[in-house]
């Protein structure tokens, strides 16, 4: 605009420079005529319009005399996009820039503007803000109270608020702030972009992805275990949408999934206590309490704990037997033993008391266990020996020792082994297996661990006395004096010997009808359902030998000192006198040692 109006400056300039030219011309001419007829000097030398004619005839004429180029004003530099409305503009401007203050000028430029407003309204209205914008920018230079201006303003401060609560709402929703915090979650700032622009799809489709992403997460939590924060999420859905039915299909969902992992959880505990593991299965009772599981349930699962703790996941007095893998066949019945505590050894009061049964302490025992029912058969012996082919330590040795009946004397005889009886006969099936040592028991229990998988081994002193009293502090575990007839096979003064022989010393008015070793399980179980704990043959345990009880074990552990070569005998026979059959009776033998009134049984932790 300073470029046009210089440039009409200077050809105005040019036009009066021209003039002032041809002046000087005339001047010229005229003086060199006049200088023949007048003195130079008398002469002076007129500009066009000092005067024209002479004499009274002349007239004057007063034209502007350029000493310098026409100072215009200065115009802004806008332009309009319409080619034709900036054509106008700058026309307008540049004879504004020479006459600023001339009404008409002023009147064109007016009406321009209102053109000019009229298009950023319809480009307003038409959504085309950049457009309205540029267009506003002008009318701002020449009219800035158009009320169009305000309206393009507000619009575009409008939009831009817009946008920023979209951003931030999309950000507040990738962050998981679905409805807090107040006024800055995405629920909050979609909300805030609809009331800028009610309808806006981007904001209702985020509001969507709101609802949907609080379900999703309320959905996890509860698989995370966290229902109390699941519920909460769905009461902040409702804050979102109001969609009922969407909520309660999700609590549904939450719900069959809750049951659905409980169930599953309760048979873990199940299956925990079957397997033995009682610690996992504490851990998975204390996630079934956290999660409000059924009361009455939870109190039974503790229970069966308990129970399983106690006696894995049997009842005392249960009978049971394993399945040995090489053959599928059962072994030997078990027994479980109730936990308990009782008095090992005998009081000094007692009758036909001996040394090495005291002094009498308390043993007591944590967890049950399980004992043979029986004493170990032949039968369950051989299968053992035909399954290994182990050779016994009396096969080893040649010998063993056996009663003979005609002298009531009992001796050693060769070519004995564990499938003979008491006199050297071949031994019936379901007699207790007898001419066998401590070595030979160790390696059948070794064998049935890993036949089965479980934990068998002799019983302890403390085990055996214990599962033996059944309860009872008497000399006996049916009494004080000589128990009923066919409760236990001892000695008699009832019975008598294949040549008519009698005991010298026995349980006086009883009998039980066997002399020697009788099938197992022949006569009374005691109490606590076990047979022959009493009777028929002694059985060797895994103790140590050791004369007193001092410093013995208190927790019914066998107490065990590593390279001892004599090991405990304990329980009533079938040659055993009153003083020998009592509960605290005990004595020892070499490992390696067999006899026939010697056998085993076995004991297996639960």
């Amino acid at each position: 605009m300073k470029t046009r109006v210089f440039m009409l400056a200077f050809a105005l300039a040019t036009f009066a420079t021209g003039l002032m030219a041809q002046d000087n011309a005339d001047q010229e001419q005229t003086g060199a005529g006049a200088s023949q007829e007048e003195d130079r000097e008398d002469r002076s030398v007129r500009r066009l319009g000092d005067m024209v004619g002479g004499g009274d005839s002349e007239f004057s004429m007063d034209i502007p005399t350029f000493e310098t180029p026409v100072q215009a004003t200065p115009q802004p530099e806008v332009s309009l996009p319409d080619p034709e409305q900036d054509a106008a503009l700058q026309n307008l401007l540049t004879r504004r820039a020479f006459v600023p203050e001339d009404p008409d000028i002023q009147a064109e430029l007016r009406a321009l503007m209102a053109d000019v407003a009229a298009d950023a309204r319809a480009a307003l209205n038409a959504g085309n803000l950049d457009q309205a914008q540029r267009l506003v920018n002008v009318i701002e230079v020449f009219e800035p109270e158009q009320p169009i201006i305000a309206q393009v303003q507000n619009e575009a401060a409008r939009r831009s608020n817009l946008a920023n609560a979209l951003a931030r709402a999309a950000a507040a929703l990738a962050e998981g702030n679905f409805v807090t915090p107040e006024g800055n979650s995405a629920n909050d700032l979609y909300q805030q972009a609809l009331a800028l622009d009610p309808g806006n799809a981007a904001a209702q489709t985020g509001l969507n992805n709101t609802y949907d992403a609080i379900l999703a997460r309320a959905l996890e939590l509860a698989q995370d275990l966290d229902f109390e924060a699941a519920e909460a999420m769905l009461e902040q859905a409702g804050q979102v949408r109001d969609d009922p039915e969407a909520v309660a299909e999700a609590r549904a969902s939450m719900s069959d999934f809750r049951v659905r992992y409980l169930d599953d959880l309760d048979g873990q505990v199940v299956a925990a206590i079957d397997a033995g593991n009682y610690d996992e299965a504490e851990s998975l009772i204390t996630r079934l309490l956290a999660l409000d599981y059924e009361r009455d349930r939870i109190e039974s699962l503790q229970m069966s704990l308990s129970d399983a703790r106690l006696y894995g996941s049997l009842e005392p007095g249960q009978v049971f037997n394993d399945t040995l893998e090489s053959s599928s066949a059962p072994g030997p019945d078990l027994v479980v033993v109730p936990a308990g505590s009782f008095m090992m050894g005998s009081p000094d009061s007692e009758a036909d008391r001996f040394g090495n049964e005291g002094p009498r302490h308390r043993v007591t025992f944590e967890r049950g266990f399980a004992l043979g029912r029986t004493e170990v058969t032949v039968a369950q012996f051989e299968a053992f020996v035909n399954a290994t082919g182990y050779r016994t330590d009396a096969e080893r040795e040649g010998q063993s020792r056996i009663y003979d009946p005609r002298t009531g004397r009992m001796d050693s005889k060769i070519r004995i082994t564990w499938r003979n009886d008491y006199i050297g006969e071949e031994a019936a099936p379901d007699l207790p297996v007898v001419h066998v040592s401590w070595n030979d028991a160790q390696a059948y229990v070794r064998w049935l661990s890993e036949e089965t998988g479980r934990n068998y081994r002799l019983p302890s002193e403390a085990e055996f006395e214990y599962a033996l009293r059944a309860g009872s502090q008497s000399p006996y575990w049916w009494g004080e004096e000589s128990p009923e007839d066919n409760t236990e096979n001892l000695t008699g003064d009832g019975d008598s010997s294949p040549t008519n022989a009698s005991w010298n010393v026995a349980f006086r008015r009883y009998t039980d009808g066997f002399w020697g070793p009788a099938p197992v399980a022949s006569l009374r179980a005691n109490p606590f359902g076990l047979y022959d704990m009493g009777g028929n043959v002694m059985e060797w345990l895994g103790d140590c030998w050791h004369d007193s009880f001092v410093r013995a074990p208190d927790d019914g552990s066998a107490w065990v000192n590593p390279g001892c070569d004599r090991h405990v005998i304990k329980g009533g026979a079938w040659s055993s006198t009153p003083a020998m059959a009592r509960s605290a009776f005990r004595l020892s033998s070499a490992d390696e040692s067999t006899d026939m009134r010697v056998g085993f049984r076995v004991a297996r932790d639960l």
